[in-house]
């Protein structure tokens, strides 16, 4: 859960495993490195992310609790 939080300026995550991440409630703000602009997220909105995909949380909403669901897994490869 997360209220008003937002990732330290100059701070990305990079994680060793992909994320499949869902905002259930309240609002965010998610950025990709490279990305000028964030993307806002509403409950519903789902974004997977994957393993070594810097990004960032830009904002989450101030007013009220943002619940996030987050799965990290380990890819399935082709082949």
């Amino acid at each position: 859960m997360s209220t008003g939080q937002a990732t330290r300026e100059g701070q990305w995550y990079d994680q060793e495993h992909a994320e499949w991440v869902i905002l259930l409630s309240g609002s965010a703000v998610l950025r990709f490195e490279g990305e000028t602009e964030g993307r806002a997220l509403i409950p519903g909105d789902a974004v997977n992310i994957p393993a070594h995909c810097r990004h960032r949380v830009d904002a989450t909403a101030a007013d009220r609790e943002s619940v996030w669901l987050a799965i990290h897994y380990e890819p399935v490869e082709n082949g």
